[in-house]
């Protein structure tokens, strides 16, 4: 499995179900469940299904903003992108990883709970 890197902020509003949309710079190609790994923590804290892959245009941006949660103000991306989460699930204790040198954006995970 895969693990996502997010902002703290962000990785709670995802696993709780408030901001099904994640907003990246880039495309990506991934689909099914990946890990939920708070920037910083050397923890993963929960998954998601990683669902689908948006480009979004200015009124897409502001028609879903209650998906997102982010004022387009805040990003520098030439193409936003929606990467879609569903289905997300808290661990009840998060679970250590080891986390790669220069990992910002995806890390390879072991076999279940991030192990």
């Amino acid at each position: 499995m895969d693990g996502l890197i997010i902002k703290p902020n962000w990785a709670d509003m995802v696993l709780s179900g408030i901001k099904p949309w994640e907003i990246r710079g880039s495309r990506t190609h991934k689909r099914g469940t990946i890990g939920i790994i708070k920037s910083g923590s050397g923890l993963v804290y929960g998954t998601a299904n990683l669902v689908d892959c948006i480009p979004l245009t200015m009124y897409e941006w502001a028609a879903n903003k209650d998906k997102h949660h982010v004022d387009y103000v805040d990003i520098d991306y030439k193409t936003p992108y929606a990467w879609v989460m569903q289905n997300p699930i808290i661990y009840p204790e998060p679970i250590p990883y080891k986390h790669p040198q220069g990992a910002v954006i995806w890390v390879k995970l072991g076999g279940g709970k991030g192990e």
